[in-house]
């Protein structure tokens, strides 16, 4: 995926409407969630480690590649993802972001200048805002797109293949949906393998051990209408939640939702 994604051109006007999203949130521009915004756009979820633990996340990205489907890999000290944008710097370009030490959250900034260490290195993991677009290319209705509001994510009974120190359970995104929309969710979201792919679980939340929909450990809840399913993805919190099992003294990540913007069009991910 890395050398597909490397020989990739960018489209200039893709490019442009990059760098500006970018640009607002370098700026100093808040935002409580990037979904909707830029969404033909590829956006990533981040993970920032010292070099000291890097290789075992790469080994739990690839042992896991459902939640961690690993975009693009930084050189050490680099802020720069050339393969993702031409014009990006990790240290200030998301919304928000999560400063973790042993394990536990410390804050989350809007920038991570004062932070940076020249051992620090960069992972862009796939993100399901990226189907989205998809989907809703296909008239397929995005609930917490229409309320407003972050995607609702949930702690699972799943376990991820541990690799070293990181292992942990697996999170998930939820939509409804009508049983013909998650029929054709499930062929869209299999074309794009790189953001996550097809639906992990249909049906009763209770099987993967989710006990309240309207009570997510991350993002917002969403309103389940009468005839609904829910449809739920691998996410990309996934290494959030295997973070706090490996303790490393110190991580950056995205804060939930709040993701980096590349410039890459969705549909370059989509497989053939």
């Amino acid at each position: 995926m890395l050398n597909s994604l490397s020989s990739r051109l960018f489209d200039a006007g893709a490019a442009a409407r990059g760098a500006e999203a970018r640009q607002r949130f370098r700026g100093g521009a808040s935002a409580a969630h990037t979904s909707g915004l830029a969404d033909d756009l590829v956006q990533a979820n981040l993970v920032i480690l010292p070099r000291d633990a890097a290789h075992d996340f790469l080994l739990y990205s690839q042992r896991n590649p459902r939640p961690c489907p690993v975009l693009a890999v930084g050189d050490p000290g680099s802020p720069a993802l050339p393969a993702l944008a031409a014009d990006l710097d990790l240290r200030t370009d998301l919304p928000r972001y999560r400063v973790w030490r042993d394990g536990e959250l410390v804050d989350e900034p809007s920038d991570v200048r004062a932070l940076w260490r020249s051992d620090l290195v960069a992972f862009a993991i796939g993100c399901s805002f990226s189907f989205e677009w998809a989907m809703r290319a296909e008239g397929i209705p995005i609930r917490h797109v229409e309320q407003g509001c972050n995607v609702p994510m949930y702690r699972t009974s799943i376990q991820t293949t541990p690799a070293g120190a990181f292992a942990g359970p697996l999170v998930v995104t939820m939509r409804p949906l009508l049983a013909a929309d998650a029929i054709r969710a499930v062929q869209i979201t299999s074309r794009f393998p790189a953001v996550h792919g097809a639906p992990v679980h249909i049906g009763d939340p209770s099987l993967i051990g989710i006990a309240d929909l309207a009570r997510p450990d991350y993002g917002d809840p969403v309103d389940v209408r009468a005839h609904e399913l829910p449809v739920f993805w691998a996410c990309g919190v996934t290494p959030q939640a295997a973070l706090k099992m490996a303790r490393p003294a110190f991580c950056i990540t995205h804060a939930p939702g709040a993701m980096l913007i590349t410039d890459l069009l969705n549909h370059q991910l989509a497989s053939s």
